[in-house]
């Protein structure tokens, strides 16, 4: 792979060069590889396909997890959340310890691995709330909430420069790996002021189906406005706005 320089950037092909834009910018490459034919029937290459498999179905829980939240998404991830969040799939999945290599699936590893998981790295929850909260599943009931007593915004939050108001939201959802299918539901609340002035205990609630056996989500987010004559902008268009899984749920 290498960078394309100067004022005329290409795309398309030309020859054995393929020219392409991507989020590096201006990239050319040139055609290489074994024939799709031969990696899909060749026994030399069965751990190659033992791996495509493994990673599909990495790509499609991943892609599953996006949708489900899509919402939330779309004020709360970098450009790079999709591959970040298929790397930490292909690792659950990687951790089945029962089915056979090539047939390992994400329901039969670790799903608590993605506990933590900041889906967007230019605004890392950890370290702009300060502020302690809890994260709380009862499945029997259906209910995911998330705690925040008492605080000081100013103290609590490590806002981004322009900032003048600040709004908490919750995404609970059940996730069906194998079904490819998922309930969601969101909370949130108004736009506070970033300021010295104490805000009373907080409390997102969202609901799934109740006594479910599936898998279950819970994420936290801070979303960051500028206020102007009274209407609220997103700063930066979301730019630094956090979003994390701060719980998971798993039978």
């Amino acid at each position: 792979m290498a960078r394309q320089k100067g004022i005329i950037k290409l795309e398309g092909k030309l020859g054995d060069l393929s020219f392409y834009k991507s989020q590096d910018g201006h990239l050319a490459r040139t055609k290489g590889g074994v024939d799709g034919t031969r990696i899909a029937n060749d026994p030399a290459f069965i751990r190659t396909r033992e791996n495509g498999a493994e990673f599909g179905r990495a790509g499609k829980g991943g892609k599953l997890l996006r949708k489900a939240l899509r919402t939330l998404l779309q004020n709360g991830s970098d450009n790079r959340v999709t591959s970040r969040l298929t790397k930490e799939m292909v690792k659950i999945v990687k951790s089945d310890d029962t089915n056979a290599r090539g047939e390992r699936v994400i329901t039969a590893g670790d799903i608590l691995q993605l506990n933590g998981f900041d889906f967007n790295k230019n605004g890392v929850l950890s370290s702009v709330m300060f502020g302690v909260f809890t994260p709380s599943i009862d499945r029997p009931g259906g209910t995911l909430e998330v705690s925040i007593p008492e605080f000081v915004p100013a103290i609590a939050i490590d806002a981004p420069g322009g900032t003048t108001h600040v709004k908490f939201v919750a995404g609970g959802s059940e996730i069906d790996f194998d079904g490819e299918v998922f309930v969601t539901d969101s909370d949130e609340t108004a736009e506070i002021p970033w300021n010295n002035d104490t805000v009373p205990t907080i409390t997102l609630t969202t609901n799934v189906t109740a006594a479910s056996t599936k898998p279950l989500f819970l994420v936290l987010g801070i979303q960051f406005f500028q206020e102007v004559n009274g209407d609220f902008y997103p700063l930066k268009d979301g730019k630094f706005n956090p979003l994390t899984i701060v719980k998971i749920d798993v039978v």
